[in-house]
């Protein structure tokens, strides 16, 4: 492209900026065969302003769309006439080179596009929240070279950032960062050993890889930077030594090097075992927090709810003190949400916790990266390119060089496989630690309980279930976990079981209702029946409508039985059974974040258990058959990691009746607390029946005809293996699956990712959706 110097050169045309007139831009298009970086010309007028980062509207393909200016260049590959930018939305720089690099590589992993990732990583702008000045930083953040009368630190240089890349591409730690001052670095140390973290990725499982990654690339990980904006370090909390007092982490012979190693600036990577007990997991994740403040570096701390952002927000105020941290949850609002994300990008707080999304949190300087319940469903993003925050924050540490905690009550197998490769660390307490802590756990299938109730077998609520609840309400509140929610969600028939369905006609037709009457409209809705209180008529949960004639159609026989019990129904009962009792639910309707620690009944479903004040006093485990029962190859993962969330509720040897069989590997590894065992028995089955985390695959999911004409066309790497496709449902979908070793995945991301751009391009009308690595594989 030859630059135009002047207006006089092309009558008309506009006087491009005087240095990097060539702006190159994320365009915000759907179109995945689109997914690259644009070329536009910068004029003078936006030359100031038109900074990498910032938000763009230009015109493309006619029209005018968004987009993101990730860099200027001198000269453009286009040997034709620039298009010149529209205009500059804000001068925000609201996309950092560091989540850009991330966001690219995201969408190489998931075989997504850069468009989709980003609206993930950057919330849509507020004007209002952007138009306020920033407020003064509190004292106690101050960097602490200002407060000693000393001119803050200069930002690392460019050519050592460049060197930092370079060992990171190489597999190597970066350089161990130091605080500045000798003496703050003499006064954060203390006298234990410092966590040996490796200093090369073992060969047996390398950290996750995307296709821009692999040798010999075009996209090469770039070093991570900060906004031109002036960060300050912040100093030690005010009034709080480090190391002053006890720390949660005492009971883990590993955990005080672990915080060690984030003072010191080094990257520990650990997969942590919490205890359980009443005093819960955000203490110690806020120390690890503050230990990672106190070496200068940020911290991002993704939680699965808003129940949880609600514990880690009180406790992260109490320990690191106000104005420290920001949470970002979607209940906020968008005001707020871009306020809180603003203060992030700007540098006044350097720590953050939140739901999935804060994983793109534009913290400076990142030191660690933590996730609480890696194996809960919600931290799978439900949007294209569906990405998992725990892949996303292994990137993003691989990336940037920060620490990483995994950390929950029970383990999953993605995290077994990092530790049994040696990317990661255990973090677990000491067998005795474990056995004061752990509740005492009691199966309903023993033999000497069925001797003394022979009716135990085919009661919901058994014998040692009611003595658990009689004598725990003696002592304080005691929590009932119900698997399913609502009232009675599933029905039968009372005489022959069969399951109870809706003889309704549909409730519209594709064509107009004079011509052909609903009752006439072919076949019937056939919806579940399900109660909503114990006064109401069946109704369906498909269509909605009630069906109150309904009638048996093997038997004839009108009369309905309960299959599944839901929590409300469970509570309805248990008020009956405890009349002095005040019952309290958690559930879709409502969720409570915590409850008093006097004598109530908390009635809840999975993943809505509240906190008690000072622990539960006893709990049990209903329908243990209707987690293990479920048709997930998750299945048995799941039961053990919703059980000890809720067990880990309780107080030390507070008694605790499950209701599954003594023989069960889930149950027993509630009995012992070992969910370390059962992980590795886990992950060694799914690497015997190649099923991830031992490989990668991969699932296309559409019309029939749509997913095999992809299949023929896309060019699978040589040792991928099809399975499918079959039918998912009535509708005429299918879905295929492809398997690859784990070192294959970028290949298959980008494989895929080519066979969606060439569909895009051809303009097909039916959508396939690709998604990889997906959590409901069966």
């Amino acid at each position: 492209m030859r630059p135009v110097t002047s207006a006089k050169d092309t009558k008309g045309a506009p006087v491009p900026a005087p240095d990097n007139p060539v702006a190159r831009v994320a365009v915000d298009s759907p179109l995945p065969h689109l997914d690259r970086l644009f070329d536009y010309l910068i004029p003078a007028s936006l030359h100031e302003t038109a900074q990498p980062g910032v938000r763009v509207r230009v015109r493309f393909a006619g029209k005018l769309v968004d987009g993101f200016l990730l860099e200027r260049v001198a000269a453009s590959d286009h040997e034709g006439k620039l298009t010149p930018l529209e205009r500059v939305v804000s001068p925000e720089r609201v996309l950092t080179p560091e989540i850009a690099g991330l966001a690219r590589a995201v969408a190489d992993r998931y075989a997504g596009t850069l468009t989709d990732v980003l609206r993930l990583a950057v919330p849509p702008r507020h004007a209002k929240a952007e138009a306020e000045a920033p407020k003064e930083l509190p004292k106690e953040t101050q960097p602490a070279e200002e407060a000693a009368g000393e001119a803050p630190k200069e930002a690392q240089p460019t050519e050592e950032a460049a060197g930092k890349a370079a060992e990171e591409a190489a597999g190597k730690a970066p350089e161990e960062a130091r605080p500045a001052k000798e003496g703050a670095r003499e006064a954060l140390k203390e006298a234990r050993p410092a966590m040996e973290v490796p200093r090369e990725a073992p060969k047996a499982v390398q950290p996750p890889k995307t296709a821009s990654e692999e040798p010999g690339s075009p996209g090469q990980p770039e070093p991570a930077t900060t906004p031109e904006s002036s960060i300050p370090e912040p100093a030690a909390i005010p009034n709080a030594p480090v190391g002053a007092g006890p720390s949660a982490w005492d009971a883990y012979p590993a955990g005080a090097s672990f915080l060690d190693a984030l003072r010191d600036g080094r990257t520990p990577r650990a997969v942590w075992s919490a205890l359980p007990g009443a005093k819960g997991w955000a203490g110690p994740v806020a120390e690890a927090v503050r230990a990672t403040l106190d070496g200068g570096r940020g911290a991002v701390v993704v939680v699965p709810d808003g129940k949880d952002v609600a514990l880690a927000d009180a406790e992260f105020a109490r320990l690191l003190g106000p104005g420290r941290h920001v949470a970002l949850t979607a209940d906020l609002g968008p005001a707020e949400r871009y306020r809180r994300w603003l203060k992030v990008l700007r540098g006044q707080v350097r720590a953050v916790v939140g739901t999935r999304a804060a994983m793109f949190a534009p913290v400076a300087g990142l030191g660690l990266v933590a996730i609480w319940d890696d194996g809960d469903d919600l931290h799978a993003e439900r949007l294209a390119p569906y990405p998992h925050a725990r892949e996303v924050l292994g990137l993003r540490a691989h990336r940037t060089g920060a620490g990483m905690l995994i950390g929950g009550y029970a383990r999953t197998a993605e995290a077994t496989q990092l530790v049994a490769g040696g990317w990661a660390r255990p973090i677990v307490a000491a067998r005795t630690t474990i056995r004061s802590l752990a509740p005492r756990v009691h199966p309903t299938g023993e033999d000497a309980e069925l001797a003394k109730d022979q009716a135990a077998r085919q009661a919901r609520l058994p014998s040692i279930a009611w003595r658990a609840l009689r004598h725990g309400l003696e002592r304080g509140p005691v929590l009932v976990q119900v698997p399913r929610r609502g009232y009675l969600p599933s029905l039968a028939c009372q005489h022959c079981r069969t399951p109870a369905r809706c003889a309704l006609p549909p409730t519209r037709t594709a064509a107009p209702q004079a011509e052909v009457p609903l009752a006439e409209a072919g076949p019937l809705c056939h919806g579940p029946l399900a109660l909503r209180g114990g006064h109401a008529a069946p109704y369906c949960r498909w269509c909605g409508r009630v069906d109150a004639d309904w009638r048996c159609a093997s038997c004839g026989s009108p009369r309905l039985r309960a299959v599944v019990t839901g929590a409300r129904r469970t509570a309805e009962e248990l008020g009956r059974a405890f009349p002095s009792v005040p019952v309290r639910t958690s559930g879709r309707d409502g969720v409570l974040a915590t409850v008093p620690g006097t004598r109530a009944l908390v009635v809840s479903t999975p993943g809505a258990e509240p906190v008690a004040d000072g622990g539960y006093a006893a709990a049990v485990l209903l329908d243990g058959w209707a987690l293990l029962g479920r048709a997930d190859l998750r299945a048995g993962e799941e039961t053990v990691r919703r059980w000890m969330n809720a067990a880990a509720l309780l107080r030390p040897a507070a008694e605790l009746v499950v209701l599954g069989d003594a023989a069960l590997p889930a149950v027993q590894a509630l009995l012992r607390w070992d969910p370390v065992t059962h992980a590795e028995r886990e992950l060694g089955d799914r690497a015997e029946l190649g099923f991830p985390p031992a490989v990668r695959m991969a699932t296309l999911t559409g019309v029939a005809s749509a997913v095999r004409q992809m299949l023929d066309e896309v060019r699978l790497p040589p040792d991928a293996q099809v399975l499918g496709p079959v039918p998912v449902d009535e509708a005429g979908q299918e879905r295929a699956m492809i398997r690859v070793r784990r070192g294959g995945g970028a290949a298959l991301s980008a494989a895929l990712k080519g066979a969606i751009g060439v569909r895009a391009a051809r303009k097909t009308p039916d959508v396939v959706r690709v998604s990889v690595d997906p959590l409901d594989l069966i």
